[in-house]
């Protein structure tokens, strides 16, 4: 299959239709790429566009933009540049910040349900494969590049993933074309140079086969991976409660390796990432801490902590905005999240003849008592918080709907018996959202 038929395929299956964004450098990979994609918008009447991202890491970079612009405008093609500020600092992956940055920029350009191709063959996925054996990857690492993925509002496809830099070199030569060479390519002093340059090429040399062999491996990985995942959401949905905390007695239940699956997933989805060794620790030590203990394990800036046999990971919010005066009717920012008072009798609702400019909503309120509703007698704020399962970290946070100085509702939680209105009554209904 030629480079042409493998990327109208890739597209048929991923990308059917709609504007095309390409990733383009101006090296040898995206400029093989803007050719195939520009051929294929004619033909498919699609809108095509390119983005060339300037790091300005290097004096050589700095013709490159100009290079960029007139390769796409020989071929049509609109280019936009795009100058990013890359972090750097004795403890900083360059590399790393480097790819950070670009991909921020490129996510940033692409409109809700778009797609970005970029110009990563066979050689870099055989490349990631290996950094990824280098650093100890399970099977997500070790799945390497997919054809697919999400990417900002949109998706990110890499069309030419089954061809080799041998093959796109042919294309090139064959068409002529002209690219930059990036002098950073040849400084081994970074792992994928180093690999690229030195190793790959002796694999190549004792088994041709290699490339194809091991991005085979890699799609094994891939099938792997999406069964570990769907197991992994079917264990969640028995695990987690509303507050999405994770039952350490259902956990308990597994084997290591199950356990260990929903564990990762879950803490990913949390946005925290754990190592194998961070993992066992944070088993032992939190999950299986004495039950008066309140263990706490922070990686980077997120926080792992246990409640009434839940692990939980605290979301990083914004700070609560207390409300001296609800207006009824429109949305009112609570940092937490946002609420709307609006007349009507679907929702659950405070009684009619509460005025709504007698509401408020503070957060934090010592010694209050309430009666939630379809309960009888009131008990102590701080006991209810307990019932509910509110974990302590969670509980300044929670909107209180006061009416005066006594509570009308903890939002999100329960309203209090004597302001609820009753079904076949109108009311203030209460619209939050977190």
């Amino acid at each position: 299959m030629t480079l042409y038929e493998r990327m109208c395929r890739c597209l048929h299956d991923h990308y059917p239709q709609g504007p095309i964004y390409i990733a383009f450098s101006g090296g040898l990979d995206s400029t093989v790429l803007l050719v195939l994609a520009a051929r294929l918008a004619a033909e498919q009447d699609r809108k095509l566009c390119a983005l060339h991202v300037h790091h300005g890491l290097q004096a050589a970079a700095d013709a490159w933009p100009a290079h960029c612009l007139r390769l796409a405008g020989s071929l049509g093609v609109p280019c936009r540049i795009l100058p990013v500020k890359v972090a750097t600092g004795a403890r900083i992956s360059t590399e790393a910040a480097a790819r950070d940055a670009r991909y921020a920029a490129l996510a940033a350009e692409l409109p809700a349900g778009a797609a970005l191709l970029t110009g990563h063959h066979l050689d870099d996925q055989v490349e990631t494969l290996l950094l990824a054996l280098k650093r100890g990857a399970g099977i997500a690492g070790l799945a390497a590049m997919p054809e697919c993925r999400a990417l900002g509002q949109g998706i990110q496809i890499r069309p030419l993933l089954a061809h080799s830099r041998n093959e796109l070199e042919a294309f090139a030569a064959e068409q002529t074309l002209n690219w930059v060479e990036d002098p950073s390519n040849a400084d081994n002093r970074f792992d994928r140079n180093f690999l690229r340059n030195e190793i790959v090429p002796r694999l190549l040399k004792q088994w041709p086969a290699f490339s194809r062999t091991a991005s085979r491996s890699a799609a094994l990985c891939a099938e792997q991976l999406e069964l570990s995942q769907a197991l992994a959401e079917e264990d969640m949905s028995v695990l987690q409660n509303t507050a999405k905390g994770l039952s350490i007695a259902g956990l308990e239940t597994f084997s290591t390796a199950r356990r260990n699956n929903v564990l990762r997933y879950w803490l990913s989805e949390q946005g925290m990432l754990l190592s194998r060794s961070q993992l066992a620790v944070a088993w032992q030590e939190l999950a299986l801490a004495r039950e008066d203990a309140d263990p706490v394990l922070n990686i980077g800036e997120k926080t792992l902590r246990r409640y009434q046999g839940y692990l939980y990971v605290p979301a990083l919010e914004h700070e609560p905005v207390a409300v001296p005066v609800l207006q009824p009717e429109q949305w009112q920012d609570l940092g937490v999240g946002r609420l709307c008072l609006s007349w009507g009798r679907e929702l659950v609702a405070v009684r009619a003849d509460i005025a709504p400019e007698k509401l408020h909503i503070a957060f934090g309120v010592t010694g209050l008592r309430a009666c939630p509703a379809g309960r009888s007698g009131s008990r102590p704020l701080k006991k209810l918080w307990q019932e509910y399962g509110i974990p302590p970290w969670q509980r300044p946070r929670v909107p209180l709907l006061m009416h005066e100085d006594k509570l009308v509702a903890a939002l999100g939680v329960f309203i209090c018996d004597d302001y609820l209105a009753r079904p076949d009554e109108s009311g203030w209904q209460i619209q939050y959202q977190r």
